[in-house]
């Protein structure tokens, strides 16, 4: 899947402008002597015709084709059979067939965002997992804030189970906006053709990000690659008249949260690719990240697996644990979650953006790769904060009482220091969303979306949080040992 870049939102929230510009991920191509197809001499046919030919056509063929007023049937063909190509050339790996592509528009794919078969112990706990991140409040629906990002952000998808391609396109007659969309998800179909990209497993929010910080930093290191020969040695589509201006996401930390691996994941593919060439990629897709933070900071991969963090339950009084029973197709969600350093950090840069209060606990340079006075333009975002490195791994269950929720996240830290500047750092948190203290080690929160009461110990490198409707609920859902 192809996330929307936030670079020149990001731009535009620095420099406090109304206005916005186009929105790119990559300068559009220039078109240049483009004449009728030019196929190779090459046979038609897959996984025999040669790297660097696909389907009777070549990577440097020439189309005559203006994607403005849509693309027929021949000229998808010849497009796609030419972003194969290409691909082969960049990856240095064949494709063994074709896929269909097929492109929607941003409306028709907002519609078809749906939570349909969704159970109640899922969507109790999917809330109750964002509120404990500060990125989605208790009012409010996390599955459906989700599918307005993923309508907004989304610009493309490759599916496994159906081993087909949709790009999204934002103008009045669908169609592709330049190659770059496409090159990134014909690269998911490379991978699901060699490595099977159904065979992962990706159950907890950290899982999710670390293996695809493979998956995508992959995708977005051969997208990058293939644009930068746009315009030098080869030609490609120009970008569509009618592309939309850039809008900042709707809800920041959820942007933030599900674009780590687009952001991190290519220096991470790079960094080994550029050391031991593509084979050393192929043989990690053996032995994906197990961890957002082995992304974040490559020389941890294979070296630095987190701490299998356990939590007992001690929950009285009526309140008991949420276990996720009967939930929709797709692998079994485990009924806990992992949120990971990715997840910590989306959690501190939440408040940066958003508008509730201005005591942000991070400041926005933190957040940001500069060069100079600017944001690096090819990765402008950092995950890795001081305040969430020495992440050692994390543990979150949910409880229920009637209609109420409440939460324990247990997180352990590489050391004692660790474990204190990441406690004060979320107090300060909890101040920022109105906190104030009501005894030892306790918070509440009175109004706003996040009215709760907390508790914060910390106990060498360990950190346990405690979040209930009432100070008196803080000791029933996790009674002292």
């Amino acid at each position: 899947m192809r996330f929307r870049s936030v670079l020149l939102a990001v731009l535009v929230v620095l420099a406090g402008c109304n206005a916005l510009p186009n929105a790119g991920n990559t300068p559009s191509p220039t078109e240049s002597g483009v004449s009728g197809p030019q196929k190779s001499t090459a046979a038609p046919g897959n996984a025999t015709d040669g790297i660097g030919h696909e389907n009777g056509y070549s990577a440097d063929a020439k189309l005559s084709i203006s994607p403005n007023d849509g693309l027929n049937k021949t000229e998808r063909k010849a497009v796609v059979s030419r972003t194969m190509a290409r691909i082969e050339i960049v990856r240095q790996k064949e494709f063994k067939h074709s896929v269909p592509v097929t492109i929607q528009s941003r409306e028709k794919f907002r519609g078809n965002q749906s939570n349909q078969n969704i159970t109640k112990s899922f969507r109790r706990f999917d809330n109750a997992k964002f509120e404990a991140m500060f990125l989605i409040g208790e009012q409010s629906d996390s599955l459906a804030v989700q599918n307005e990002a993923r309508g907004q952000s989304v610009l493309g998808y490759y599916s496994p189970t159906k081993d087909s391609i949709v790009i999204i396109s934002n103008s009045k007659t669908p169609t592709l906006d330049g190659e770059s969309t496409l090159a990134h998800e014909l690269t998911h179909a490379l991978q699901d053709q060699h490595f099977n990209l159904s065979d992962y497993n990706r159950t907890t929010r950290d899982e999710h990000n670390a293996v695809n910080g493979l998956i995508e930093g992959e995708a977005n290191l051969v997208q990058q690659r293939y644009m930068s020969n746009c315009g030098n040695n080869w030609d490609c589509l120009p970008r569509s008249e009618s592309g939309s201006s850039a809008q900042p996401p709707s809800n920041w930390g959820v942007y933030l949260l599900n674009y780590f691996p687009y952001a991190d994941g290519p220096e991470f593919v790079n960094y080994y690719q550029q050391r031991d060439g593509w084979s050393r990629v192929d043989e990690m897709f053996s032995q994906p990240p197990v961890s957002s933070e082995q992304v974040m900071t490559p020389t941890k991969y294979g070296s630095d697996a987190p701490t299998n963090v356990t939590l007992d339950d001690r929950a009285r009084n009526g309140w008991s644990r949420v276990h996720l029973t009967g939930q929709r197709s797709g692998p079994s969600r485990p009924d806990y979650a992992t949120l990971g350093q990715s997840g910590l950090t989306a959690m501190f840069a939440q408040a940066t953006f958003d508008s509730y209060n201005r005591s942000a606990v991070v400041p926005r340079r933190a957040i940001f790769n500069y060069d100079g006075n600017q944001p690096n333009r090819s990765d402008p975002l950092d995950y890795s904060l001081p305040i969430t490195n020495g992440w050692d791994g994390d543990r979150l269950h949910v409880y229920q009482k009637n209609n109420e929720t409440a939460y324990v996240w247990k997180v352990k830290w590489d050391s004692p220091k660790d474990a204190s500047q990441f406690a004060t750092a979320y107090r300060q948190l909890l101040s920022h969303w109105g906190a104030t203290t009501a005894g030892t080690d306790t918070w509440v929160i009175e109004n706003g979306p996040y009215a709760d009461a907390f508790s914060v110990r910390t106990s060498g490198s360990t950190v346990v949080i405690v979040n209930a409707p009432t100070t008196d609920d803080l000791g029933d859902v996790r009674r002292k040992a």
